[in-house]
């Protein structure tokens, strides 16, 4: 049975929809919470079978309000990459994969939204990344993969939604599994709130509930196939 460490940034954030995808398909994972006292990301010699970084709500990572385990994560990330570790990054979690693979990030405010992601390499996956699947995002800053990337969807602004380093590691700018309770909760989690109109995106978040658990199913295919999670 595999065993996944899933690193949470905020009490707010978990793996939302795709919990129940994994534990489906019998794949343990174990919350770490660094933003606990006492609490750190786990050593390389415990992660088991895979690595995931969750999104940070206001956290980020350009700089302006910077996750507090951020040089910690990204060594561990990189470390990662090095032994073929698979790795599922979302969010604040993208960021710090871009960034361990020698890529970027570009410094935006804190924002909720809800859009529409579109593939653009229809092998993505092997090939089970629907054609466009909902967009959801509540984070600060945005990942800049390095050019050796494949970026395999894009955000309505031309930014990458989903990038993949070397056979087995994806970053998601949205959470594919992102849960209405997860915004509210983040949004009573902590004083600082998102620009925009926060109403509107709660709205449309409650629209298109049956659309994220319809292309979760495909997506989570995919990544398990690409990662090997259920060999």
């Amino acid at each position: 049975m595999k065993n996944l460490s899933v690193i949470q940034h905020t009490s707010a954030e978990y793996l939302g929809l795709m919990e129940d995808h994994l534990e489906g398909r019998q794949i343990r994972f174990n919350y770490a919470r660094p933003f606990t006292e006492s609490g750190k990301p786990p050593d390389m010699n415990a992660l088991g079978d895979g690595l995931v970084l969750l999104g940070g709500g206001p956290w980020g990572s350009a700089g302006e309000r910077d996750v507090p385990t951020l040089a910690d994560e990204i060594a561990l990330t990189r470390a990662a990459l090095m032994t073929g570790t698979p790795i599922l990054a979302i969010g604040l979690g993208a960021q710090i994969l871009s960034l361990a693979a020698d890529g970027t990030v570009e410094k935006t405010p804190l924002t909720f939204a809800v859009g529409t992601a579109t593939r653009v390499d229809d092998t993505a996956l092997n090939g089970y990344l629907p054609a466009t699947y909902p967009h959801v995002i509540y984070m600060r800053d945005r990942p800049v993969p390095p050019a050796y990337a494949r970026v395999l969807a894009e955000d309505e602004d031309g930014h990458p939604a989903l990038f993949q380093i070397g056979d087995n590691a994806f970053g998601f700018s949205g959470h594919p599994g992102f849960k209405l309770a997860m915004a509210e909760d983040l949004i009573m989690e902590f004083e600082e709130g998102p620009i925009g109109d926060t109403k509107a995106a709660f709205a449309a978040l409650r629209d298109i509930k049956t659309d994220i658990e319809d292309a979760l199913v495909p997506i989570m295919t995919g990544l398990i196939q690409r990662t090997g999670w259920m060999r």
